[in-house]
C-alpha cells in the first residue's frame, strides 16, 4: 500500500474495532455515489474482508436521482459506469436504484440537501432490509460528523451528530460509518493516490450553504489543526454532565 492509502486503511481499522462495527456473518451494504469518500470506503472494505478475523460480506448500492446538472443529458448526469466497474474489479456485487428525489416533493415544498439525503437513505435502508443486510455503511468522515455537531448546536440547540454506529429500533439494521476517524484531507490524499479524485462527483445544486459556513467556522476555530479537530471529536465521548447547564 502507498502512504495515504495505508493511513486511511489503519484509521478505518481502528474505527471498526473501537466501535465494534464488524461482527461474524455481517452482510454490509455500502451506499456509493462514485465520490471519493464512498469509493475509498468500498475499496477498503473489499480488501479487509479477505483477511479480517471474522467473515463478513460486502455489496454496493448506487442511488441515481433526478437531480441533473443544467444542460447535461440525463444519461451522462447519472452515469455510474465508473463505480460499477470498480466494484466489479474488487469482486463486490453492485446494484443501482433510480429514485425521483425531486419528483417526490409535494406542492409548495422546496428542494433541500436534507430532503435529498433523507430520500437516498430511505431507499438504501429499504433495499438493505429487503435483501437481508444487517449493516448499512456510509462514507461520512470526521469533518462531516463535526459539521453536523456544530450545525445541530447552532441551529437546533442540540448536542447531537451522526454517530459512528447507529442501531435502528424498529428493525434489525445498523448504520456504520467506518470513516469516522478519518479527516477529509486524508480521504482526499488517498483518492488522489489511487487515481480516484478525477472521478469524484459533486452536487451541482450546492443547496446547503449552512454546511459550508459551518465548515469555515470549524476551520477558523481549529486553525486547520488536526490535533484540535480530533480533540473536538473526542469531546463527544468525554461529556462532564456536572459542568453543563
Amino acid at each position: 500500500m502507498k502512504n495515504a492509502e495505508t493511513t486511511l486503511a489503519k484509521l478505518i481499522e481502528i474505527a471498526l474495532r473501537r466501535y465494534g462495527m464488524l461482527e461474524p456473518g455481517d452482510r454490509i451494504l455500502v451506499g456509493v455515489s462514485g465520490g471519493k469518500d464512498s469509493t475509498c470506503l468500498l475499496r477498503d472494505l473489499a480488501i479487509k474482508r479477505t483477511w479480517w478475523e471474522v467473515p463478513f460480506e460486502v455489496e454496493a448500492c448506487f442511488i441515481a436521482s433526478d437531480l441533473y446538472k443544467m444542460g447535461v443529458p440525463r444519461a451522462e448526469a447519472v452515469d455510474d459506469s465508473w463505480i460499477r466497474q470498480k466494484a466489479a474489479w474488487w469482486g463486490v456485487p453492485y446494484t443501482r436504484i433510480d429514485v425521483p428525489v425531486i419528483g417526490r416533493l409535494k406542492p409548495g415544498e422546496k428542494m433541500s440537501c436534507y430532503w435529498c439525503s433523507t430520500q437516498r437513505r430511505t431507499e438504501l435502508s429499504r433495499y438493505a432490509r429487503s435483501r437481508g443486510f444487517n449493516k448499512l455503511a456510509l462514507g461520512h468522515h470526521m469533518d462531516d460528523i463535526l459539521e453536523t455537531l456544530f450545525m445541530n448546536m447552532l441551529r437546533k440547540g442540540e448536542f447531537a451528530t451522526m454517530p459512528p454506529v447507529m442501531r435502528y429500533n424498529n428493525y434489525p439494521l445498523s448504520v456504520i460509518r467506518p470513516l469516522a476517524l478519518c479527516e477529509e484531507r486524508q480521504v482526499i490524499a488517498c483518492a488522489e493516490e489511487l487515481g480516484f479524485i478525477s472521478q469524484t462527483c459533486s452536487c451541482a445544486f450546492n443547496l446547503e450553504g449552512a454546511r459550508r459556513m459551518t465548515r469555515s467556522l470549524i476551520e477558523g476555530l481549529t486553525g486547520g489543526s488536526s490535533v484540535a479537530k480530533r480533540n473536538l471529536f473526542a469531546s463527544m465521548s468525554h461529556v462532564k454532565k456536572d459542568y453543563l447547564a
